[in-house]
C-alpha cells in the first residue's frame, strides 16, 4: 500500500503545482494586457493620478508604468534618455502640470467663503450689536476676502530705459510700509541684479510698478538673503548677504534706498552714500536690530557660528555653535537674538550678558524640530515664535512653556531655504511650497483657507516669491499678494463688488 501510495502523492503535487504556475501565468498576462477586470476604462479614468489610478484599479509593476489613456504599460528608464524620454521625472512632471491645470480651473470657480455660514452682512450685524470684538471681526472680513482674490498681471514701467529686457525674479522682499519692494533677479550669464519698485500704482485698472534700478548692481555672486535695515532712517537700507566663490569671497553689504535712481526727489544734489561692505564667508541668514539698546547692529548666521556687528563702529562679537545658522531674528522688546540651526535647533542668546570668549555663551531657550530650520518670525506677543523647516512643519511655538501650539499642516519642503510670512492684523499665515503652491492658512486656529496654484509650471527654479499686505502702495493702499514668478508679476487684489 505504501507503493501505490507514493506515486499518486507525487503527481498529486506535481498536478497542483501546474495548477499555480498556471494561474501566476494567466494573472501576468491579464496584468500585461490590461485585462483585469478591476482595470478601468480608458473613458472612465481622469489621468490626474497615476498612482492612484494603479492602486485603486491595475497593479503596480516594477519597473513599469500604466499610462490609463492607452490602457497598456510601458517600461520605464533610469534618468533621462534622448531616445525614450519616458522617465520617472518626467512623468512626475506630466502629472504635476496636470495637477496644476485642474487646480487653477478650481481656483477660478471655488466658493466664496472658507467657513460655513460666513458672510460679511452677518458679521457687520454681530459687529454693531456688540457680540463681535473689531479685531476679530477685522480677521474675519479679511478671511472672506482673501477666499476671492483675483489675480491681475501687474506692468513695470521705468522711465528711464526703454524696451528694457526683463528678468527673471529670484525674490521680493517688501519694506516697512510696504511702499517699496527690493527685486533680486538672475540673468542668463550667471550674474544678478537687483533694483527697487515703486508701488504707488496698484491701484489702476492695470496695477503698474515703476522701477528704480541702477545699472551698477551686477554682481556675478548670489544673493543668499536680505533685509531692510534702519541705519539714520526707517529702512534706510538694504542689508543683503552674499555668497562666496573662489575668485570673489562671500560678504554682507548695507544698501543704501537712495543710490537707486528716481527714488529720491533731491537724489542729484545729494552725495550718495558709500555701501558698507565686510566680507565674511559662508553667510546664510541676517537679520537687523531694531531694538534702540543695540542701535546700528546686526546679525549675520555663518558656518558654526554667529556674528552680531555694528555698523557706525565696527564692535563685533562672536558666538560659536554646533551647526550652521540659517535663520535669525531679533527681539525688539529685550536684548535677544533667536537662531534657526541645520540642526534643527532653536535657541536664543541674551546679548546683556557678558561673555570672556565665544565659545561659553548663554543660550537661553532652546528647543528643536525634525529638520535644518529655514525661517523664524516672532510675534507682537514676542512670548511666542513661529518657527518652519525643511521637513515642510510650521509650528507655532510658546516660548514661556517650549511647547508647540499649533501646527500649520499642508506645507511642502524637503530640502529648499523658503520664508514664512506672518500678518499678525489680518490674522493670516503665509507661505509658499516647493510644489509652487501659496497656501492661506487662519493664524489662530491653523485653518487652511486658500490654496493657491502658480501661474507658470511648477519646477525647482520658478518657486513664486510673495508679498502680502492690506496697505500696498501708500497715498492709495491696496490690498491683496504680490507674487513674482519667472519673468512675470502678479497682484491678486481684493475683490471688494461681493461685500
Amino acid at each position: 500500500m505504501r507503493r501505490n501510495y507514493k506515486p499518486e502523492g507525487r503527481g498529486h503535487n506535481r498536478h497542483r503545482n501546474w495548477r499555480r504556475q498556471d494561474t501566476r501565468w494567466h494573472n501576468n498576462y491579464r496584468c500585461r494586457t490590461g485585462a483585469s477586470s478591476d482595470v478601468a476604462s480608458p473613458s472612465s479614468s481622469t489621468g490626474s493620478s497615476s498612482s492612484s489610478t494603479q492602486s485603486s484599479s491595475v497593479p503596480e509593476l516594477p519597473g513599469f508604468y500604466y499610462d490609463p489613456e492607452k490602457n497598456r504599460y510601458f517600461r520605464l528608464l533610469p534618468g533621462h534618455n534622448n531616445c525614450n524620454p519616458l522617465t520617472k521625472e518626467g512623468i512626475m512632471k506630466k502629472q504635476m502640470e496636470v495637477k496644476r491645470l485642474q487646480d487653477l480651473e478650481e481656483d477660478k470657480n471655488r466658493k466664496k467663503s472658507s467657513r460655513l455660514g460666513l458672510n460679511a452682512s452677518l458679521l457687520l450685524r454681530k459687529q454693531q450689536l456688540g457680540s463681535l470684538p473689531s479685531t476679530t471681526y477685522c480677521r474675519r472680513i479679511h478671511e472672506m476676502k482673501v477666499s476671492c482674490m483675483q489675480m491681475k498681471k501687474v506692468t513695470i514701467v521705468n522711465p528711464e530705459s526703454v524696451g528694457v529686457e526683463t528678468l527673471k525674479y529670484e525674490f521680493i522682499l517688501a519694506d516697512s510700509p510696504c511702499e517699496r519692494l527690493f527685486v533680486v533677479n538672475d540673468l542668463e550669464n550667471g550674474f544678478c541684479k537687483y533694483d527697487l519698485l515703486n508701488l504707488n500704482g496698484l491701484w489702476k485698472d492695470v496695477p503698474t510698478v515703476e522701477s528704480h534700478d541702477d545699472n551698477l548692481y551686477f554682481t556675478s555672486q548670489k544673493v543668499v538673503t536680505a533685509c531692510w535695515a534702519s541705519l539714520n532712517a526707517p529702512d534706510s537700507h538694504v542689508l543683503v548677504c552674499f555668497l562666496g566663490k573662489p575668485e570673489a569671497p562671500g560678504c554682507v553689504s548695507l544698501i543704501p534706498a537712495c543710490r537707486f535712481r528716481n527714488l529720491a526727489a533731491d537724489y542729484d544734489d545729494v552725495r550718495p552714500e558709500v555701501v558698507y561692505n565686510i566680507r565674511i564667508s559662508n553667510a546664510w541668514s541676517c537679520a537687523w536690530c531694531l531694538n534702540p539698546r543695540l542701535e546700528c547692529s546686526y546679525a549675520a548666521g555663518l558656518r558654526n557660528q554667529v556674528l552680531v556687528l555694528n555698523a557706525i563702529t565696527d564692535v563685533q562679537y562672536t558666538f560659536r555653535t554646533n551647526s550652521d545658522v540659517l535663520a535669525q531674528q531679533f527681539a525688539t522688546q529685550n536684548l535677544l537674538l533667536y537662531n534657526g540651526c541645520r540642526s534643527g535647533e532653536v535657541f536664543s542668546i541674551d546679548l546683556r550678558v557678558p561673555y570672556r570668549s565665544p565659545n561659553n555663551c548663554r543660550k537661553g531657550v532652546t528647543f528643536s524640530q525634525s529638520s535644518s530650520i529655514t525661517c523664524l518670525r516672532l510675534l507682537q506677543d514676542e512670548n511666542y515664535l513661529v518657527v518652519s523647516d525643511m521637513s515642510g512643519q510650521i509650528k507655532l511655538w510658546d516660548l514661556r512653556m517650549v511647547k508647540s501650539v499649533h501646527n500649520y499642516e499642508g506645507h511642502v519642503n524637503s530640502y529648499a531655504h523658503l520664508p514664512v510670512h506672518v500678518k499678525e492684523e489680518e490674522g493670516l499665515l503665509l507661505a509658499v511650497g516647493q510644489d509652487c503652491y501659496t497656501r492661506i492658512w487662519n493664524f489662530q486656529d491653523a485653518r487652511l483657507l486658500r490654496t493657491i496654484p502658480s501661474p507658470h509650471p511648477a519646477a525647482k527654479d520658478s518657486i513664486p516669491s510673495i508679498v502680502f499686505s492690506s496697505y500696498h502702495g501708500g497715498k492709495r493702499p491696496v490690498p491683496g499678494l504680490l507674487m513674482a514668478v519667472k519673468k512675470d508679476l502678479y497682484h491678486f487684489t481684493y475683490d471688494s463688488l461681493d461685500f
